[in-house]
């Protein structure tokens, strides 16, 4: 049985894998492509590729480390409890904390969104916390009252968070009735 188990843990992470340097293959073939076609535009997409690599290579083991500290220090059983299925409102405003926290660009979530999802976070939440980070930034919040005022802020901000709560929940829903309807199917194929 464990054996089995760890095969199909091996295979799955083969797939991933190939997966993984297949879109790549995929994208480095579609950027040689675009560059003979406009080869006046080599520059700057190099320029920016190199950039963006840079930036990454900055940000990236800050965001491991962080990673680190959260699979060693936050138990599952607290990720379910603060902002699993039936967390409710706490794992909302948990998520929106979170979310508008960090001032960093939205690549970074992803793998602490990912992290979350492992020990137990729902969907919903880690839509929130991921829509939290790309929109609601509190530096950001306040040069927005300085410039736009108390009354556009607060506007964008209440509806903001209105629309990704809204979001999150209907992600959550549309994910779980194509989870049910897909094991239905393979239910009614098996039979």
């Amino acid at each position: 049985m464990i054996d089995s188990v760890k095969k199909q843990d091996g295979k799955k992470q083969r797939r991933v894998l190939i997966r993984g340097y297949a879109i790549s293959a995929v994208v480095l073939i579609a950027a040689a492509i675009i560059l003979w076609i406009f080869p006046d535009k080599t520059e700057l997409a190099t320029t920016t590729a190199r950039n963006y690599f840079l930036e990454m290579i900055k940000i990236l083991p800050a965001v491991m480390v962080i990673m680190g500290l959260f699979s060693v220090f936050i138990s599952k059983k607290q990720v379910v409890k603060y902002m699993g299925k039936s967390s409710g409102v706490k794992g909302i405003l948990l998520a929106i904390f979170f979310g508008a926290l960090p001032t960093g660009p939205l690549y970074i979530a992803f793998p602490l969104a990912v992290a979350l999802r492992k020990k137990g976070a729902s969907v919903s939440n880690i839509v929130i916390f991921l829509s939290a980070w790309a929109c609601i930034k509190i530096p950001q919040e306040l040069i927005e009252l300085q410039f736009m005022g108390i009354k556009f802020m607060a506007a964008r901000l209440v509806l903001t968070i209105i629309f990704m709560v809204i979001m999150g929940l209907f992600i959550e829903r549309t994910i779980e009735w194509t989870d049910n309807r897909r094991i239905g199917v393979s239910q009614e194929v098996e039979k």
